[in-house]
């Protein structure tokens, strides 16, 4: 299972969920401590700003990170859940769960999972670019975005409460 959350509530979603592992994808990654729990080895960080284009003194997501991300999530052996977080849990780390869920169930409808995201977090609004990049790298041909399309943007909020998905 794969569990979305904030910074802020990175360490009490570990430890409520038995997390074995952690996907963080957001900038200044160095401020990031990883709970004693998990291995350092199952801990990626991923620095990346929530844009989605280029810009002067920021670094936009890209299709390096893309594939570092589903390298990660593809080497998990899900006997434990993983956390996925950002800075608020609402951009990054839920296109990076989109991105992780399509990767894990390549036969699953995007649509499907776009609307399991939107059922149990409401202000979820995946980084755009992100899911592009998944959507180009997973072989989706544009349904990635599609699905993203009819899901909606979230209501808005100042940090996004945790949330989970099935991955079956």
């Amino acid at each position: 299972m794969l569990h979305v959350c904030s910074l802020a509530a990175l360490p009490d979603t570990v430890r409520a969920t038995g997390a074995s592992h952690i996907l963080t994808v957001m900038a200044n990654v160095d401020q990031v401590q990883r709970p004693a729990s998990v291995l350092e080895a199952n801990h990626l960080k991923i620095s990346m700003d929530d844009i989605i284009e280029e810009m002067d003194g920021f670094v936009a997501p890209a299709h390096h990170h893309i594939e570092r991300v589903l390298n990660f999530v593809r080497s998990w052996d899900r006997s434990a859940p993983m956390v996925v977080h950002c800075y608020a849990g609402i951009s990054r780390s839920t296109a990076s769960a989109f991105a992780a869920a399509c990767a894990l169930n390549p036969h699953r409808a995007e649509i499907e999972i776009a609307r399991q995201i939107r059922a149990r977090s409401p202000i979820a609004s995946p980084n755009r670019l992100i899911v592009s990049l998944a959507d180009r790298a997973l072989g989706r041909d544009g349904r990635m975005l599609r699905a993203l399309d009819e899901m909606g943007p979230g209501s808005m909020m100042v940090e996004g409460r945790p949330f989970y998905l099935d991955l079956e």
